[in-house]
Formats: C-alpha cells, structure tokens, sequence
C-alpha cells in the first residue's frame, strides 16, 4: 500500500511545481496591476476574467473528465482511438463556439457589462478560449500516462512567458489591460504548440461514434456541476458589492486570496488525485487504500490550516520595505476570516476525494445535484449572513458550501462505492481542530494571541493527534518513507 500512495506523493508534489508557480505569481500580480491600473480598469478586466471562468466550462462540457476515464479502462491499442474521438469532437465544437462568440460580440458585450472601448478585448478571449480548451485533452492524456514532469515543465513554462511578456508590455511599452490579455493568448498558445506532439502520436482521422455516445453520456453531467462549483467561487463577490459596497468588497478579496496556499495543496491534490484512483480502481486493496488516502489528506490539511490560522497576521502584517506590508494595512482588518476560509478548501478536498466512488462506478448524473445544493445554499447564506455579521457572512457562506457539497457527495458515493473510512480519525482531526479554534477565536481572542500562545495552540493541537491515536510512530515512519 506504501509503495501506491508514493506513487500519488510523487505526482502531487511534481504537479504541485506548476500549480504552485502559476497560482503564486497569479498573487503577486494582483498588487502590481492595481498599483498601474486604474480601479476602472481593473474592474474591467476583472469583470471579463469571470466570464472567461465560465466559458471555459462551456466549451470542454466535461470531455477531459470522459476522457480520461475511457482512456484508463481501454486497452493499449485502443488508447488512440478515444484520445481521437474525444479531440476531434472538442476541436470541432471549440470552433463553433469562437465563432457564435465572434458574430455576436457586439450583443455579448453589453450582455456582460464590458464598455464598448473594450469590446475589442472579446478577440483575445476567444484565442485564450481556444487554445487552452484544445490543450486540455493532450494535459490529462499526460496525467493519465503519469507524465507529470512533463505537464509541470509545459505548465510551468506557460506561467513564465505569460509572467514576462505582462511585465514586457506594461511596464517597458504602457499597453494598458489588453496586456494582460495579449500575454494569456500567447502564453496558451505556446502549451497548445507545445502539446502538439503528443497530439500527433495519439491522434487518428476519425471518430469512434459509439464511443462519443458513451463519452457524452459520461461527461456532460459536468457542464451544471462545473457551473454551480464556479458559482460558489464567484458569487459571493456580486452580491458582497451590493450590500455592502466595494471596500468591504476589497478587504475581503484580498484577505480571501490569503486562502491560496490551502488552495494550492488542494489543487495539487485533485490534479494527482484523479487518475491515481482511476488506474487503481480494480486493485483487490483499494478501497483500504482509499480510506487511508483521505486520513493522510486530511492530516495534513488540518496541520497547514492550524499552522496558517495562528501565524497569517505574522506573515500579512509583515513589513517589506518603507512600512510597507505584504497585505496592505488597511486589509489587515479582515484577517479574522482567513481561518474560515482555509477550512472551506479542507472540505473542498474531502468533495474531490469522494469523487472516486462516482466515477468509478459511472454515476456523474448525481454531481449536478450535489454542486447545484451547494451554489443554492451559498446564494441564500451570502444574502442572510452579510447583513448581519459583513464580510464574515461571504466567508462562512463559502465553508457551508463546500461542507453540504462534501457531506453530499460522500452519501452519494456511498450507495455506489462503499469505502469503511476511518471515521474514528477523522472525527478526532475534526474535534481537535473545533478545540484549536476554540481557543484562539474566544479563549485568547483572535487579535490578542500572544506568539507565546501561538505556540502552544499548534503543539496542543500535534499532540492531540497523538493522544487520539490519528497518527503513530509507526505512521511516521511510513511517512517519512513517502516523501
């Protein structure tokens, strides 16, 4: 069993290079475009971004999840034939697509809010739109192959020319937001270009149309849950806005954004995740293996959270240069919801993990249910909360969305795909990390923890996991061996 979940440590640590490089230096542009441009601007580009969010979605109507199931269950001669049938099918709608967006961009324009100095910026965003839907295909042909390196070079060298011809444009030639969107276009034509290779070695003229049934069958159950999971990422914004106005809304993004580095663990974990359960599903042991993976996962979710939660206003309120903080100062304020938010990525992990179950056994018609609970209860908790107790209200709006998502998902996938999880560590972890923040939101009070206190909430918190018995000595050792 060791040796197995190795096989994921490595792949998640090497798929975690590129989500790590692109989601951080993704963080650090967000201070260097809003010291350049104006808030008009940036509200521009922001606006047309969310949209890009959707259209993505759109556009691969769940192919690259069917495709790497069939992919994983066929046999090696007949790998070409659904790598074909898949891509030729998505080229051919990815085109369809641009052009209804090409002939109509003057009505989706006003649609989606972008002034009409702008609508020009809808050119770039069908280019992005192409070429990273005609990438994703080849990428999860790498992830099934367990050609992580390769995927993290590509990826890692897509952020690098995208990171460069950003600052290029902006600062070296003053192009105002079209940079942003020239540098993406680029940057994604470059993986497609890269990609083309693998392309070539696996594609063949034609389509295996009983096949393509099955495929759509398979995937376009997650065209709704994809939507609905980008509605409890995004909706909250909107509505945050209209309540309570823009700086509560800036305060809140920014200590949100605090959350990346639960999301890069997560992320790294999902890219890893999905074809490792997948090549495995038919092992006589993968169901021990399964339960295992998710105490591991939420093992170690639960120590970077508590580590986070006690040391994020350290590292925020950190001073760079000329007083100067890595978080603005007039952010600071809205700390307190970074815990929260980390712990709504540790349920987002739990939803991924019970994902396996579904797919193994082929019912992806139950995610929209799952993720539409999740983008309603977040609608409904967003309106009622943020009145009552501010930016607070998006925060916990958020964790009950990823909670009924994940509590949902489990029950589902249990009907399917029973997995004897090892409840008793896991209710441990979860009642430690109730204690944890016991103390540090009432006992000590968030703003007045001493780094003293700090200290002894995190090691109260290891030795916890000791004392119920959620890891061992022997675990350690084990662990020791994965890395």
């Amino acid at each position: 069993m060791i040796e197995k979940i190795k096989e994921l440590t490595k792949d998640t640590a090497i798929y975690g290079i590129s989500t790590i490089v692109g989601r951080f230096f993704g963080f650090l542009l967000v201070p260097f475009y809003t010291n350049i441009f104006s808030t008009y601007e940036f509200g521009v580009f922001s606006n047309v971004y969310a949209y890009i969010a959707f259209l993505n979605i759109v556009y691969i109507y769940g192919m690259d999840a069917a495709f790497l199931k069939y992919s994983s269950i066929t046999d090696e001669s007949n790998k070409k034939n659904v790598f074909s049938t898949s891509y030729i099918f998505v080229t051919a709608t990815t085109l369809i697509f641009s052009l209804i967006i090409f002939l109509a961009k003057g009505n989706l324009s006003d649609g989606m809010s972008i002034p009409s100095q702008y609508s020009y910026l809808l050119n770039y965003v069908i280019l992005i739109l192409i070429f990273d839907t005609l990438a994703l295909v080849p990428f999860a042909n790498l992830r099934l192959q367990r050609k992580a390196k390769k995927f993290a070079i590509i990826k890692t060298l897509n952020i690098l020319i995208n990171l460069g011809l950003n600052i290029y444009l902006i600062l070296f030639l003053e192009y105002d937001i079209e940079a942003i969107f020239i540098s993406n276009a680029v940057a994604s034509f470059f993986s497609f270009a890269a990609l083309l290779p693998e392309i070539i070695k696996y594609f063949l003229p034609k389509i295996d149309y009983e096949l393509l049934k099955r495929m759509l069958k398979f995937g376009i159950p997650y065209l709704p849950a994809s939507m609905a999971a980008t509605i409890v990422q995004v909706i909250d914004r909107p509505i945050l806005v209209r309540i309570l106005g823009e700086s509560a809304l800036g305060i809140y993004q920014a200590n949100y954004k605090l959350g990346i580095f639960m999301m890069l663990f997560v992320s790294m974990f999902h890219y890893a995740w999905q074809p490792f359960f997948l090549n495995n599903a038919q092992d006589a042991n993968a169901k021990k293996l399964f339960a295992k993976i998710l105490t591991l996962y939420l093992l170690v979710s639960s120590l970077i959270l508590v580590f986070l939660s006690l040391f994020i206003s350290d590292i925020a309120g950190f001073e760079i240069m000329n007083g100067r903080t890595i978080i603005g100062k007039e952010y600071l304020s809205g700390l307190y919801i970074v815990p929260v938010v980390l712990l709504a990525y540790v349920f987002h992990g739990m939803y991924v993990n019970f994902q396996a179950g579904i797919y193994i056994e082929e019912k992806t018609k139950y995610f929209p249910f799952v993720t539409g609970a999740g983008a309603l209860l977040n609608i409904v908790t967003n309106i009622v909360l943020i009145p009552v107790i501010g930016i607070m209200g998006a925060a916990i709006a958020t964790l009950v969305s990823y909670f009924v998502m994940a509590a949902g998902l489990f029950i589902t996938a249990q009907k399917f795909y029973k997995i004897d999880y090892e409840y008793f560590k896991i209710i441990a972890i979860f009642l430690l990390l109730f204690i944890a923040g016991i103390f540090y939101y009432y006992v000590f009070g968030f703003e007045n923890v001493s780094f003293v206190n700090k200290i002894a909430i995190l090691l109260g918190f290891i030795a916890g996991l000791f004392i119920f018995r959620v890891i061992s000595k022997e675990e350690i050792s084990s662990l020791k061996k994965l890395f």
